[in-house]
Formats: structure tokens, sequence, C-alpha cells
């Protein structure tokens, strides 16, 4: 891996971890990183009056949870955000927006296949090694019965020194400065993350996206076999 960030380890300092959390909501506003998730996420928004569950992998402090579902209401559609992540504090956070989360490792999820109906991973695969992201992206498409939506972040020197320069006016602390340059330096080119998603076994392309983003979304396999499936219950806050 390539550097290190606040968020790789879960048991960085709280107050480290909430400040970097704060600055995220704020980088997500301005650079774009809400708005690719949620228009990737809009046209698999179907079947008005139907209650959904959405699970958010490495869901930091929930804003793009809170999002989507402010998306979906729009399109007549009732969804239960439920997030993922290791790291306690990012939980707590959530939990404080009003969202239900599980503490748990990505690579251990507590759920079956077919257990949700959307699954969202934002900002959260270049935090990996690559083979292990592989098996994610596996794992999310075995998991949700209607879509996958993956965000990350496109490599460039370009974007690099110009979130830098941007962190100054926007009052980022110094470790989310560091950091933002650390995760652009882990980002992806079209190429690679498309080679990635081949060696998973999933069809979608992905598309690069304002704010230096790249985006891939596409409807799983589960919903042509279960038109009809009703969301399972999930057990979160724990």
């Amino acid at each position: 891996m390539i550097g290190y960030e606040t968020l790789d380890d879960p048991r960085a300092d709280p107050i480290a971890v909430r400040r970097s959390l704060a600055d995220i909501v704020r980088l997500n506003a301005v650079f774009g990183g809400t708005r690719a998730v949620v228009e990737a996420l809009d046209p698999y928004l179907k079947q008005a009056g139907a209650r959904w569950t959405l699970l958010d992998v490495g869901a930091g402090s929930g804003d793009i949870a809170r999002a989507a579902v402010r998306v979906a209401r729009r399109r007549g559609i009732d969804i239960m955000p439920v997030g993922i992540d290791l790291n306690r504090t990012a939980a707590q956070e959530a939990r404080a927006g009003g969202m239900s989360m599980i503490v748990a490792d990505g690579s251990r999820l507590p759920l079956g296949p077919g257990s949700v109906d959307i699954v969202v991973a934002s900002q959260v695969l270049h935090h990996l090694p690559r083979a292990v992201a592989i098996r994610w992206i596996a794992g999310f498409d075995r998991l949700a019965r209607r879509a996958v939506v993956l965000a990350d972040l496109r490599r460039s020197r370009v974007a690099m020194a110009g979130v830098w320069l941007a962190s100054f006016p926007l009052a980022l602390n110094r470790a989310t400065r560091r950091d933002a340059v650390v995760s652009l330096r882990r980002g992806y080119t079209p190429g690679e993350f498309n080679a990635m998603l081949r060696e998973a076994g999933v069809s979608a392309v992905a598309r690069c996206r304002p704010g230096f983003r790249i985006v891939a979304a596409w409807e799983t396999a589960a919903i042509s076999r279960q038109p009809s499936a009703k969301p399972s219950p999930l057990t979160a806050d724990s």
C-alpha cells in the first residue's frame, strides 16, 4: 500500500478520526464525492412505494448514505440505510446522525448473499490491497439484490496539487491535507478500475466523474432472478 491515512487504523485517536470525518464530509460536498454516488444510484431507483435496504461499506460518518436516502425519497422509495465500518469512532458518529451501524471488517461481512437491496462503497477500495479489493467487489455483487455503486478517486497529479491548495481556504486540518494527497496517490485510472471489475466477474464499466472521481454501478444478477424479493432484516447497531 502507498502511504498511510488516519482512517487506515481502526484504533486511531478518536479526536483525529472525528476531525478527519468532518473534513471528508466537506470534501465530498465540495469536490463531488456525494454527487457521484447519488447520480450513479439514481437510475436504479425504481418501484415507487417500495422499502429497500442500503448497505454502506466503510460508511464513515454516514453522509453518503443519508444523501442516498434523500434521493430515493424523491423517487417514492423508502430506504433503510445500514453502515459498516471497522472504526468504532466512525460508527459512533454515524449513529449520532441517526444511522444504524455494524462494526465489522468488510472482508467478513456478517450478511449472506442477496441480503440487502443496494450496496454502496465510496472511497473505500483504495484503502485495500488490490487482491482484497477485487474480493470485496465480487462479494458486493453477491450481497446486493438490486444494484451496487462503487466510487473512488481517479489518480491525478493535478488533483493532488489542487486538493493541497484547496485545503487552506477550506480550513482542513493538517492530517486531512496529508491524507487527501495520499488518497489520490492510491487512486485508480479507468483502466485499472475496469481490470479489477473484470477480475471480480463484474461486467460494469468505470466512468470518470467531475472532481477526479471514478464510478462503477451495475444491476446485480439477483434482481433478475428475484424481481419481487423483499428486504430481509438486518442486525444493526452491533
